[in-house]
């Protein structure tokens, strides 16, 4: 499970392993439509990162880190993650599976707008 570290009121540490990974592409594939964002934008901006240095943040996908970790790591002025290639690799081979749907239900859901 994923561990926080309250460093102080304004900074954490958070650590997650390659079970938070497997658990993140669980619940997405649990609830595609809830997460057919994050699971598009993952999948299509991953690789741009190398795969191992992906920022949740920086494309407005961290629906399913803020479920795997319990909270929200923007209540804090700043953040650390550490966690093991294992982690990201895992998480795109899930995201991957699951992105034909997730691109579907991202147009179905641009269409009802």
């Amino acid at each position: 499970m994923a561990q926080i570290n309250i460093v102080n009121e304004s900074t954490i540490q958070i650590s997650v392993t390659l079970e938070d990974a497997k658990r993140m592409v669980q619940e997405a594939a649990r609830d595609v439509k809830r997460y057919a964002s994050d699971i598009v934008t993952i999948y299509e901006k991953m690789p741009f990162f190398d795969y191992t240095s992906f920022c949740f943040y920086a494309y407005d996908s961290a629906k399913l880190f803020e479920w795997v970790l319990g909270t929200d790591p923007r209540e804090y002025h700043s953040f650390s993650l550490d966690a093991p290639d294992s982690f990201f690799y895992t998480l795109y081979g899930g995201v991957a599976a699951l992105y034909d749907a997730a691109k579907e239900s991202v147009k179905e859901q641009m269409l009802q707008a």
